[in-house]
């Protein structure tokens, strides 16, 4: 008898860190840094680490590449053996992983695997990764990576993929323009955009508090820098946003005060895409034609449209995920 698969392949406990590619690294390095608010925690040559003030050994991997693109998403879970179990689930399903699970050959370190989804996006999962003491939260600066924004060609697909294999749930839909998932309380820790190719649209900073994120603000625009969209608050989610391009062109994101879901409580909801929806404040007034198209981005093939690099499997076959995904 046919079996169907399995559920979904682990218990996502959050959002851990993204990975960017970009052809200006030592631009983008210096912004993360010094304007952005991140600290380094290591650097390589053409790589750089990056933490917010929260107990995550990074939230932002930046790598140099000959174009702007999303290296990977990694997620969390608990332990070492729902990685193991996850590979099971994943071959069960007839998706196998790029490499892993095994030790995580990356500053940081870890146990992990990891695996594209059906757009070539390259996702990762681990546990057991380095933790750094925190470095207190009075600074306007940013706790975390809270979110990424993915356009995709097709939502229905990309929504069915992350919930029905990574076990995420639907908060809420913007018309069928856009859905929010979640992993855990916060409201969403990925979105989807209908759009006509797949690109990252953005990444989310946490900041503390309102006044964390207006203080941030404030430190910005003494860098010359002000908002390109924002500030102002969403409706779906409830989160207050402003919205930058780094030096690659990327989108990035302070945010505050996402929505709590208590799950047998919510109730998913379709937001209408009208602009007292989009920024409750009324504050940020309409997205401007350049960050959109910053937004947009370009055709994203995927971190593996070129060489990949994984070392040889050692003990009792468990693969040393190297670092080396080549683009």
């Amino acid at each position: 008898m046919h079996q169907p698969p399995p559920g979904p392949i682990a218990r996502l406990r959050s959002l851990r860190y993204v990975e960017l590619h970009t052809p200006a690294f030592t631009e983008a390095a210096d912004f993360y840094e010094e304007v952005w608010g991140l600290e380094t925690v290591e650097c390589d040559t053409g790589a750089r680490w990056l933490r917010g003030t929260g107990d995550e050994h990074h939230v932002l991997h930046l790598t140099q590449r000959d174009r702007v693109g999303l290296g990977r998403i990694a997620f969390a879970v608990a332990t070492p053996a729902e990685v193991d179990e996850a590979a099971r689930r994943l071959e069960a399903r007839g998706i196998v992983p790029v490499c892993g699970p095994g030790p995580l050959d990356q500053a940081g370190g870890g146990h992990g695997l990891r695996f594209t989804d059906p757009e070539h996006r390259l996702i990762e999962i681990s546990a057991h990764v380095e933790a750094v003491t925190a470095r207190g939260r009075d600074g306007a600066v940013p706790v975390g990576v809270t979110h990424a924004v993915l356009n995709t060609a097709d939502i229905d697909a990309s929504v069915a993929f992350y919930r029905d294999v990574l076990g995420l749930r639907v908060s809420d839909w913007s018309e069928h323009q856009m859905a929010f998932l979640r992993c855990n309380a916060d409201h969403h820790c990925i979105a989807f955009n209908q759009a006509e190719w797949a690109s990252l649209n953005h990444v989310a900073y946490e900041m503390t508090s309102v006044d964390h994120f207006m203080r941030g603000l404030g430190r910005l625009r003494h860098h010359g820098i002000t908002p390109q969209w924002g500030p102002g608050r969403h409706g779906p989610g409830d989160n207050t946003f402003s919205y930058f391009t780094d030096p690659s062109g990327l989108v990035c994101e302070y945010t505050s005060e996402v929505a709590q879901i208590v799950e047998d409580a919510w109730i998913a909801r379709v937001w209408r895409r009208v602009p007292e929806l989009s920024d409750l404040w009324g504050t940020a007034g309409p997205p401007s034609k350049e960050i959109r198209c910053h937004m947009a981005g370009s055709p994203d093939p995927g971190p593996l449209a070129a060489t990949t690099v994984t070392t040889p499997a050692t003990g009792s076959g468990s693969g040393s995920v190297s670092e080396g995904v080549r683009a």
